[in-house]
């Protein structure tokens, strides 16, 4: 299995139903999010935002939403986009999408070789709405 960029979903209102609305069209078997650690691995302000985040989706959701780390992976796309001649200035929405990707192929490879679910299972967030 191979992770393809689909579709980038800009934060803010609306963003938890149209990822829910995505899930149910391609009848996805589980949502990965990035987790944003330091890169001595310590959580940070962002971490604390997509943990919530993370919350907020998988209660919306009727799939397992996963959290996956993220360090590097924007490096890593950087390099891909720089090495295809784009710059970051005018590259920054498809560095983005090439980010997802590299998290998303870092967790199916994951997967694939320990044949168990990769990352951290998310609780939803009791008392809260998406």
């Amino acid at each position: 299995m191979l992770a393809t960029p689909l579709e980038t979903v800009k934060r803010g209102r609306g963003d938890i139903a149209r990822i829910g609305a995505i899930v149910s069209e391609l009848e996805a078997l589980e949502v990965i999010v990035g987790l944003p650690l330091s890169l001595s691995g310590s959580r940070t302000a962002s971490t604390e935002d997509a943990v919530g985040f993370a919350q907020r989706l998988a209660k919306a959701v009727s799939v397992p939403v996963r959290m996956i780390d993220e360090r590097l992976s924007t490096v890593s796309a950087q390099s891909s986009m720089h090495a295809s001649g784009r710059t970051t200035k005018s590259s920054r929405g498809q560095i983005d999408q090439a980010a997802a990707t590299v998290i998303l192929q870092q967790a199916l490879d994951v997967e694939r070789a320990s044949e168990a679910p990769p990352g951290t299972l998310v609780q939803p967030t009791i008392g809260t709405t998406p």
